[in-house]
């Protein structure tokens, strides 16, 4: 595959706040890495901080075993097994209401476990010689004021607890004092910190989103400034929901969503290598078997004269199946046949996370595909599938 964005440049990295859901930035990191993508800086609130400290190190293998196994009391002075009957709605409301305003009058759940992570894994000396800055917020609420702050600046030794500094989820959190200074998580003023990186310059950005809680600042981009976006097109889960399982999804997840980025991948569901002109697309859709397309015509009520097939395909099935797959205004001919792709693909239950070529994809969905079931299934699956001779039998 080729990249579509310019290796030849370096990147800042944006990194946004979201708790459990930072596994996703992760996967992204994983897939720059690959690439060959060149990190200039980083910046990060909370998770994005916690995160972007392993990028800064260059210790992907290490973030990634973190995750890995981060449960509940990976994080807090909690049960796991508690935590988990109460996020899958197990525990009843009564004691969970309970235990929860327990903690908040204790001045918020322990996060030692936390603190013991980052001692244990955090190396300063490698953050302050590393050739990537880090840059991370967080909120000073004696001064009520917001900081920026490069970890090279940061007096020795307090790298760390201004990195869990960034990370205080207020009020959820107890909180610990630095010089004697109250600090809450970053996220609370800025949880996307694009302008930090603008503000001194940077002018090639990627953010890596997960949508996390916490205000977002608008940012006035130089006419020079480029930013490129990872972000999931499907939930990532509870920003608390500290559970190992989904945070290896996640990481997937953000790794398949920067390979489509870097490599311009196609599909809204599925990561579709695929650039050909439109022209290959319409005579996919339209080179289809006389049994076809009788039946397609049926179904949209054009009449069954396969004579006229192509002139009914283009006036009033294309756009009727493009109502149906709830396509934008000014789609084309390949925007139709990947998203009819995706939808077969996904009646048939393909696997996500994997980069196919259109044709890839449709040969999995034809080896899933049956004898009958075109009765079943919506009429523009059947220009994908083709009726194709199964065992004797057309499909």
């Amino acid at each position: 595959m080729k990249p579509v964005i310019d290796l030849d440049r370096e990147y800042g990295i944006v990194l946004e706040g979201g708790g459990a859901r930072g596994a996703y930035q992760i996967g992204a990191w994983k897939a720059l890495r690959e690439a060959g993508v060149r990190i200039s800086a980083v910046a990060g609130t909370s998770v994005g901080a916690l995160n972007g400290a392993f990028i800064c190190m260059d210790r992907l293998e290490q973030a990634e075993e973190i995750w890995k196994n981060l449960s509940f009391s990976s994080v807090m002075d909690v049960d796991d097994i508690q935590m988990r009957r109460l996020f899958d709605g197990e525990l009843p409301l009564k004691e969970a209401v309970s235990g929860i305003l327990h903690q908040l009058g204790n001045g918020g759940v322990d996060v030692t476990p936390l603190k013991e992570l980052l001692a244990r894994y955090v190396d300063e000396d490698a953050l302050r010689s590393s050739p990537i800055p880090l840059y991370i917020l967080t909120f000073n609420m004696d001064a009520f004021q917001e900081l920026e702050l490069n970890v090279r600046d940061i007096e020795p030794g307090m790298i760390k607890d201004y990195l869990l500094a960034s990370a205080y989820i207020f009020p959820l959190f107890k909180n610990e004092r630095i010089n004697g200074r109250k600090y809450i998580d970053g996220g609370a003023i800025n949880n996307v910190p694009l302008g930090t990186l603008i503000d001194r310059g940077y002018k090639d950005i990627i953010m890596v989103r997960i949508f996390g809680p916490g205000r977002e600042k608008r940012v006035k981009l130089p006419e020079d400034a480029t930013v490129l976006v990872v972000e999931p097109r499907v939930h990532l889960g509870k920003f608390v929901d500290f559970d190992p399982r989904k945070s290896v999804r996640n990481m997937k997840i953000g790794y398949y969503d920067a390979m489509r980025m870097i490599y311009g991948l196609k599909g809204k569901i599925y990561y579709i290598e695929e650039n050909r002109e439109e022209c290959y697309y319409l005579n996919q859709l339209v080179n289809v078997p006389d049994t076809v397309k009788t039946a397609v015509m049926e179904a949209y009520h054009t009449g069954t004269e396969t004579s006229r097939w192509i002139r009914r395909f283009t006036e009033i099935i294309a756009p009727a199946a493009a109502l149906e797959l709830k396509l934008p205004a000014g789609w084309n001919y390949r925007d139709l046949y990947l998203a009819i792709l995706e939808a077969a693909a996904k009646i048939y239950r393909i696997p996500k996370y994997q980069i196919y070529t259109a044709e890839e994809l449709r040969n999995r969905i034809i080896s899933r595909a049956a004898p009958g079931d075109a009765d079943e299934l919506p009429a523009f699956v059947r220009l994908i599938v083709k009726d194709e001779e199964r065992g004797g039998q057309l499909l």
